[in-house]
């Protein structure tokens, strides 16, 4: 029986804090180490010589190298466990910012980044999974938040560090080797530290000794059996995506929107810091301070999903980006641009903010109990390709246009998303669920 079977599993403070350091630990290293880099990115790229649509191009390499691990990501945790598949992916991580630091041309930093992106996929769908099945509904947004919350934690402290460290040594791959360092310190935590699937297991079989000595039943003592015992049939990721297409085709295109919104304002807000000419440490400390806003919300978003339902949490967030996106369009030439591109940095994070751990939180309500690993794989993948397609997509539009009305494109995808949010999150997320006890 998963912990979320059990309606009186714990209070949420004392599940979340017993399992905090083995589940949010190495995601906060990970996390940190990554937001130092992403708003440098661009940075990095025009001084190997990209141009504004190529340097776009390299901070998509991070989005579409996520989208295509989630694949493999949930073999390996499938057939690895949890622990092996974080260190590998934390190791292979290590190589991608060595070639950051040694990149030469613009393709050699891009594949590094490709790299450091599918690794953040084993982070994510690992811990996703797990929390899944083993937190109570009573608190699940509340929990998958705090694990939204992590990633948000790395994209408001991490543009912190970075801009302290390239004022410390004048050199911009000091933040890359503090990512590294951060790699190493999450590689050995996750192999030093105590398993938490194992330690639920062990904790599982207590309790059934205990329930069954109570209640005078046999206890399982591990013995061989005969007879029938019922298992659960193993679902590849296509196949899963095939039953839920309905699902995925609706709420999930709906997810993938806001994905792409997210996946915009990491990728627009430096390059439009870059086009505005300011320098790496401005655009570092603009992008983290809307981290900070983006950061601050985090459980908010998560108390007003498990108290009013999921919808109150998706709508104003992608009502938000949706229009900060549009009048940041509008802002590129006017005298002032740097003060309003400071605003709509903060905007966007308020935006942002509102929606932490909506994607976890839905992807876990509408996933199958007995095996949601498989679902989430096609969840995760679904919702990372309008993640991967936006930058893409401002890429595009700011090579053959302006990146002002790229930026004003991502807007138009976010006030869809609303709608489409508006119109599914009901049908398929009802706001009391017959086991949330």
């Amino acid at each position: 029986m998963h912990v979320t079977d059990r309606p009186n599993a714990g209070r949420a403070s004392a599940v979340l804090w017993r399992f905090g350091p083995m589940i949010y630990g190495p995601t906060v290293l990970f996390a940190l180490g990554e937001g130092a880099i992403i708003p440098l990115l661009p940075v990095v790229a025009e001084r190997l010589g990209a141009d504004i649509a190529l340097a776009a191009l390299v901070a998509s390499a991070l989005v579409v190298g996520q989208l295509i691990g989630n694949l493999p990501a949930g073999w390996a945790v499938a057939r690895l466990g949890e622990r092996y598949t974080l260190a590998i992916a934390g190791a292979l991580a290590i190589v991608g910012t060595m070639g950051m630091v040694f990149a030469v041309n613009v393709a050699m930093l891009a594949s590094s980044v490709f790299v450091i992106g599918f690794c953040t996929a084993a982070f994510g769908l690992a811990r996703h999974a797990f929390m899944t099945t083993r937190v109570p509904l009573a608190f699940r947004a509340r929990a998958l938040s705090l694990l939204g919350g992590t990633f948000r934690l790395g994209t408001f402290v991490g543009p912190f560090i970075s801009a302290g460290l390239i004022a410390l040594f004048g050199n911009i791959t000091a933040s890359i080797w503090f990512f590294t360092a951060c790699l190493v310190a999450t590689v050995l935590l996750v192999l030093i530290a105590s398993d938490p699937e194992e330690r639920l297991k062990a904790d599982e079989r207590a309790r059934r000794i205990t329930d069954a000595a109570t209640s005078g039943a046999t206890v399982d003592t591990g013995e061989p059996i005969t007879g029938g015992v019922r298992t659960v049939e193993r679902r590849g990721v296509f196949r899963t995506m095939w039953e839920y297409r309905a699902v995925l085709s609706r709420l999930g295109v709906a997810a993938a929107s806001l994905s792409a919104v997210r996946s915009a304002r990491q990728a627009v807000l430096p390059i439009w810091g870059v086009s505005l000419g300011l320098d790496a440490q401005t655009i570092a400390i603009v992008v983290g301070i809307s981290g900070a806003i983006d950061f601050t919300l985090f459980y908010a978003s998560g108390q007003v999903m498990d108290r009013f339902g999921r919808l109150w949490a998706a709508l104003p967030s992608m009502i938000l980006m949706g229009l900060g996106f549009l009048a940041l369009a509008f802002t590129h030439d006017l005298p002032s641009s740097a003060m309003w591109f400071a605003m709509f940095a903060a905007v966007l994070g308020v935006g942002n903010g509102l929606s932490s751990g909506i994607l976890l939180t839905l992807g876990a309500d509408v996933a199958p109990r007995d095996n949601p690993a498989p679902f989430l794989g096609s969840w995760r993948t679904l919702s990372d390709a309008g993640g991967a397609a936006a930058p893409l997509l401002v890429a595009g539009l700011a090579a053959v246009s302006t990146l002002a009305i790229a930026t004003g494109a991502m807007g138009v995808i976010g006030l869809a998303g609303a709608l489409a949010f508006t119109r599914w999150v009901p049908r398929f997320v009802p706001r009391a669920r017959p086991d949330s006890g």
